[in-house]
C-alpha cells in the first residue's frame, strides 16, 4: 500500500457520487467525450501519473480495498473493507506530525465543511501546504503532494481527504467524531 492508493479510491468514491447524482448528459468532470473513471482522467483529476494510478488500483485490488466490477470491468472501491482501514489502520501506517506554520489549505477540522463540528481549544488550524492558500496554520503533509490542487476541483474529496486528516491527527475524541461523519457519508445505501 502506498498513501495514493486512499486518494485514488476516495476519488472513485467522489465520482460514483456525482455519477449517482444523475443529470442527463455528459458528466461536468473529466475529459469531454471520455470516461471519467479512465486512468487518463483520474490523472487529470488528481494529479497522479496514469502508471501510479494504474499501479494503485492494482494494490486496491489485490489487497481488497477495491473489486472489479463484472459488468464494466471498473474497480470499485469496496466501502466497508475502505472504511474499516481508515479509522483503525490508517495513522498507524501513514502516521504525520504537524509541522511549523505555513500559508495553505485548511484540513481536518479546520476545513470549511468540517468546521462547526468541533469546538476549538484555541489550537492552530492544520493545514496542506499551498502557496496558493489563504490560511495560515500548522502544516500537515498530505496523503499525496497533488492533494491540495486535487481538492481544489472536487469538495467531495476535500471533505474525504480532511476527514481522513482529523482521524489521524486527532485524539479520542475527534477522531471518532471524525470516524462517525465518514461512516456517514462512505457506508450510506
Amino acid at each position: 500500500m502506498k498513501s495514493q492508493d486512499i486518494v485514488v479510491l476516495l476519488k472513485l468514491i467522489s465520482l460514483q457520487e456525482q455519477d449517482g447524482q444523475g443529470g442527463s448528459g455528459q458528466p461536468q468532470w473529466g475529459f469531454h467525450g471520455e470516461d471519467p473513471y479512465s486512468v487518463r482522467s483520474l490523472e487529470s483529476l488528481v494529479g497522479i501519473s496514469k502508471t501510479e494510478i494504474n499501479a494503485s488500483i492494482k494494490r486496491s485490488l489485490s489487497s481488497g480495498l477495491a473489486i472489479k466490477d463484472r459488468e464494466t470491468g471498473r474497480a470499485n472501491p469496496n466501502r466497508r473493507n475502505l472504511h474499516n482501514f481508515i479509522v483503525h489502520g490508517l495513522k498507524f501506517v501513514f502516521p504525520v506530525k504537524p509541522g511549523a506554520m505555513t500559508r495553505g489549505i485548511p484540513t481536518a477540522f479546520a476545513a470549511p465543511m468540517l468546521k462547526n463540528m468541533l469546538v476549538s481549544g484555541g489550537e492552530y488550524i492544520y493545514i496542506w501546504p499551498f502557496a496558493e492558500g489563504r490560511d495560515i496554520g500548522q502544516s500537515v503533509e498530505p496523503l499525496f503532494r497533488s492533494v491540495p490542487e486535487a481538492v481544489q476541483k472536487d469538495d467531495r474529496l476535500y471533505e474525504y481527504l480532511a476527514l481522513v486528516d482529523a482521524i489521524r491527527l486527532g485524539n479520542q475524541r475527534e477522531a471518532g467524531l471524525a470516524g462517525e461523519r465518514l461512516s456517514e457519508r462512505l457506508l450510506k445505501k
